[in-house]
């Protein structure tokens, strides 16, 4: 990053005036081990670092939490689920192969961190990005993207990668040494195990497979809730991971349960005053699940549905259970096994 005589110049008044401080960096983790390697390249230059991780339904912070925790960095965690979905829903890059907006998705996080590196005190931020590690997200054209929507542009360093991208302000004012930093490339990962290994760090978490939004299935599900939802709250993204999924009639969506751990989330998320819950009276069966109410046809079709799923799938005619906010009411639905009927409803 070029600069002008005029920042020059303002650029070694500040660092003069620095001298001697230790600076202060931002870093934003997923918890893997790019994330970890990063933080300690600084750290080894008598950075102090500290962390901030962006939680939503598609992506969790269990490893950005075990990763405080091994390295007893400072960890905070930010639930950005309300501005991430308004992105997502038309993000100005488009997606990828799913429904993952990853460059808009890094400027955004990057933006958020921004700010609370001017609230908190911090000289600049850092990521675990890799030049090169991801064809679509970490290639120069793409980083130059997010940095340039992030709104802090010039203050986003590199660690792992920096010597192959233009010097940034820290590394102007002389709060990180450039020289000990690093010119790591490509997809392989022979370099940060090594690297690893000199840290004394041995348990880290495998590269990727950390966002639903890159996941087929879960992209199609979203989609369709997108498409038919307009007033999308969290517990909706998160019920996408858990059961089968029916669309009935267009306007109604249906989910049951295929196991014991998927009746138990989809339970824990249900909202007494205004969701149908359904299940068989008499035997085993799975959760069904009417998000807000429903005719007293989708109702039917969902008990159907419930029979279908368990063990009256072959049996005579069986009593369900029907849980409203108006109180509960028996049915008796067929026991025949109608799953082929509604394949066609499965999301």
């Amino acid at each position: 990053m070029a600069s002008t005589p005029k920042q020059e110049k303002l650029l070694k008044e500040t660092a003069q005036e620095r001298k001697g401080d230790t600076a202060r960096a931002l870093g934003l983790t997923s918890g893997g081990l790019d994330s970890i390697l990063s933080a300690l390249v600084l750290r080894d230059q008598g950075v102090e670092v500290a962390w901030i991780n962006f939680r939503t339904p598609f992506f969790s912070s269990d490893k950005a939490r075990l990763a405080a925790r091994m390295t007893g960095i400072r960890l905070t965690v930010k639930n950005i689920t309300t501005v991430y979905v308004e992105m997502l829903k038309n993000p100005h890059c488009g997606y990828g192969s799913n429904m993952n907006p990853c460059l808009d998705c890094h400027a955004l996080m990057l933006k958020i961190a921004g700010s609370v590196m001017k609230k908190e005190g911090f000289d600049f931020l850092f990521t675990g990005e890799v030049l090169g590690q991801r064809p679509m997200s970490q290639t120069k054209p793409s980083l130059r993207y997010v940095e340039k929507n992030s709104g802090v542009q010039g203050h986003i360093l590199r660690p792992l990668s920096a010597k192959l991208l233009p010097p940034t302000i820290s590394e102007e004012m002389g709060l990180v040494d450039r020289e000990r930093l690093l010119a790591i490339s490509g997809r392989g990962r022979k370099e940060q195990i090594k690297l690893a290994e000199a840290f004394g760090i041995t348990d880290y978490p495998g590269p990727g497979g950390g966002c639903l939004l890159a996941d087929v299935g879960f992209s199609r599900r979203l989609r369709d809730l997108l498409e038919y939802q307009d007033d999308c709250q969290e517990r909706d993204f998160e019920l996408l991971k858990y059961g089968r999924h029916f669309r009935l009639h267009n306007k109604h969506k249906v989910v049951v349960g295929r196991t014991k751990e998927d009746n138990r989330q989809i339970s824990s998320f249900i909202d007494p005053h205004k969701d149908i819950q359904i299940r068989m009276t008499d035997m085993p069966s799975p959760i069904v699940l009417i998000p807000s109410a429903a005719t007293e046809e989708i109702v039917r079709e969902a008990a159907a549905l419930c029979a279908a799923y368990s063990k009256a799938q072959h049996g005579p005619p069986a009593r369900v259970s029907v849980t409203s906010p108006a109180g509960l009411k028996i049915l008796t639905v067929s026991g025949g096994d109608t799953r082929e009927a509604y394949h066609q409803c499965l999301i």
